[in-house]
């Protein structure tokens, strides 16, 4: 079968062989543990459920996780599997399940949501997404997920192709959280300020392209309004992977600021902002073939 799962398209075969994601048939997960690292409302006080996917379907540049983008990390998970692992981070109180990059995924993990929900998964699923999605892909996982987080890394096409290698990423991203927006809505949080269900849009701001922040923000506001809550990251990490400039540095104080105050200048009701104490490899865990649960 050709796989046309994600906008690239690639129709590979992956039962014969890997897609440009680095995955093939099989479904590897290279973490699954209680995570601290999200945002107050995804990680409360006991820790998101997270179960990170081996392979990606956009491979920046300077991916942090970049160990996992070829694909071949991680202990290969079937449906039963999968829908244990759920089941066994619930059981560790975790807020909720944390799905980070799952789109190559997305056959086997709506069996595997739909099988843990028979048997009793009743916390939030998060859908945690670089926003390089079709439509259709995302349509999929209608009434089984009920918090996306798209991170919206680009309006300039010229950066996501020289960073991501896909100059249609805009285009095709904000379609793609439309269709989550129009699933579940902008973030509700429960009396503790732990989220139930809806959208909270990231942004990475990266050095030498606050520009293309303020293009993001503006993108935002004109499609789904200042009351769409947000995520203004700090985070970025110069890998040495990356010798590109301005990526082979970090994000600046006066960069991030300049890139919150023009937020704040459009009227966004619902921010997280970071400070730069964020920037370093802690945002990393560690990942292997073998999981603890």
């Amino acid at each position: 079968m050709s796989c046309t799962i994600c906008p690239r398209n690639c129709k590979i075969d992956r039962t014969a062989a890997k897609g440009f994601c680095g995955c093939s048939s099989v479904v590897r997960v290279a973490r699954a543990a209680l995570h601290y690292d999200e945002e107050p409302s995804i990680s409360g006080s006991r820790g998101s459920g997270t179960i990170f996917f081996s392979g990606c379907n956009l491979k920046c540049i300077f991916c942090q996780n970049m160990v996992l983008t070829d694909g071949t990390l991680g202990e290969i998970c079937d449906v039963p599997r999968l829908a244990d692992i759920m089941l066994k981070l619930q059981s560790l109180g975790a807020h909720n399940i944390n799905l980070v990059t799952p789109t190559p995924h997305r056959d086997t993990l709506t069996e595997a949501l739909r099988l843990a929900k028979e048997n009793g998964l009743s916390i939030p699923v998060v859908y945690n997404t670089n926003a390089y999605e079709t439509v259709e892909t995302i349509r999929a996982f209608d009434g089984l997920v009920d918090i996306y987080l798209p991170d919206l890394k680009y309006v300039d096409p010229r950066l996501s192709l020289k960073f991501s290698r896909a100059s249609d990423y805009f285009d095709t991203a904000i379609e793609a959280i439309g269709e989550m927006i129009r699933q579940v809505g902008f973030m509700q949080t429960d009396a503790d300020g732990i989220a139930k269900k809806g959208v909270r849009i990231r942004h990475l701001v990266l050095p030498g392209c606050v520009y293309d922040t303020r293009n993001v923000l503006d993108a935002i506001k004109d499609r789904f309004g200042v009351d769409c809550p947000i995520s203004l990251m700090s985070q970025f990490t110069p890998i040495p992977e990356c010798t590109i400039k301005p990526l082979d540095r970090p994000l600046t104080q006066r960069e991030y600021e300049n890139a919150l105050a023009y937020c704040i200048s459009l009227g966004f009701t619902d921010v997280y902002t970071q400070d730069l104490t964020s920037v370093g490899r802690s945002f990393t865990p560690p990942f292997s073939d073998h999981l603890d649960l």
